[in-house]
């Protein structure tokens, strides 16, 4: 019997690889002589790094950096085996989780410390960059990313605007010229679980903006400043973002990375299993285990777990899926190539008690 265990990370609770971990050691309890694979993944939010480094091996670079709210944070990417390459996960400088619950707000959290990751990959030598945009705290459009990397943003004065996603409705000009060089000769792959576009009702800051802090009237003003900003991108690029898929990613650091930095958005955890070499993992196996923090509709649009059914549905193994929690629409996920869903808290008695 082979099993492959394929999970995301559980926010706030495990890493992906402890989380394979903790099902290896269940089915071994159960089928001792089990062959067990385990591919911990993820799809470009948190745990991207950890995916990278534990496949295919590789090292933390720690960073101080400037946190969502501006103070300075600790932070890390990662610089894979072949030194060439360096992965870093948004979340890591500018997420939800470097906030507690009361202080979360859209309209001041910036992706500054993003850039700085970069600019530090670049300073190393760094010219592939792999980013992963995902469980951010922010709703600025990827302009403080921008910043930390020489963008101005102007408004009507050429005034620089402060950062956070409330500065936008000011801007008036986007100016390129003081740049940093080093991108040019950058290649970059920006890898993301979501295709929401920049506005609108599944946008960054309707869809998204709640669960940073985020009220009714606070989103329909975060919204229209997405907006303006993506008419002054367009005038400035050409390109537009407002409804490109994927923009709306991150707080819209997708329509930042489409339109300024003029780069695809690639399905993260397709990136991650392509990189890992899911498909010859999953070659003979009986079973094909997977997961993550909330299983709900939001899942089918790039998480990981349907990106392992997909993958899974070749071999004809079954898959289960194992999560903390089961939310509304979550029948959704079991039309693609899933067999079963789990949910943790239902033995737990709570989602507290599972996180603990």
């Amino acid at each position: 019997m082979k099993i492959v265990i394929a999970p995301d990370s559980y926010k706030e609770s495990l890493s992906a690889e402890e989380v394979a971990r903790a099902i290896e050691k269940g089915f071994l309890h159960v089928f001792p002589d089990a062959n067990i694979v385990k591919v911990p993944l993820a799809d470009g939010g948190e745990g991207t790094v950890d995916s990278f480094i534990s496949n295919v091996g590789g090292r933390r670079i720690f960073h101080s950096v400037t946190g969502p709210l501006g103070s300075a944070t600790d932070s890390f990417f990662g610089v894979l085996s072949n030194q060439t390459t360096a992965v870093i996960e948004l979340a890591a400088a500018s997420g939800l989780k470097l906030i507690k619950s009361r202080d979360r707000n859209p309209w001041l959290t910036t992706t500054y410390g993003t850039g700085e990751l970069i600019k530090a990959a670049l300073d190393l030598g760094i010219r592939h960059i792999i980013i992963g945009l995902g469980g951010s705290a922010t709703n600025d459009g990827g302009m403080g990313m921008l910043q930390a990397l020489g963008v101005k943003f102007l408004d009507l004065e050429g005034i620089e605007l402060k950062q956070g996603g409330g500065e936008l409705g000011k801007l008036a000009r986007i100016d390129l010229s003081s740049c940093d060089e080093r991108l040019k000769d950058t290649r970059f792959q920006v890898i993301c679980d979501v295709d929401n576009p920049l506005c609108g009702p599944l946008g960054a800051s309707y869809f998204f903006g709640p669960q940073k802090g985020a009220t009714q009237d606070l989103a329909e003003s975060l919204d229209n400043n997405l907006a303006h900003y993506a008419q002054i991108v367009h005038q400035t690029t050409g390109i537009d973002i407002l409804e490109a898929k994927g923009a709306g990613a991150a707080g819209g650091m997708g329509s930042a990375c489409l339109g300024i930095l003029k780069q695809r958005l690639l399905p993260g955890v397709e990136v991650i299993m392509e990189s890992v070499g899911f498909d010859k993992n999953l070659a003979d196996s009986t079973l094909v285990i997977t997961g993550e923090g909330c299983i709900d509709a939001q899942t089918i649009h790039g998480n990981a777990p349907v990106g392992v059914a997909s993958a899974a549905k070749g071999s004809g193994s079954p898959v289960v899926v194992i999560a903390v929690s089961i939310g509304t629409g979550y029948q959704r996920v079991t039309q693609h190539c899933m067999d079963s869903c789990t949910n943790m808290s239902l033995n737990a008695g709570s989602i507290e008690e599972s996180l603990t």
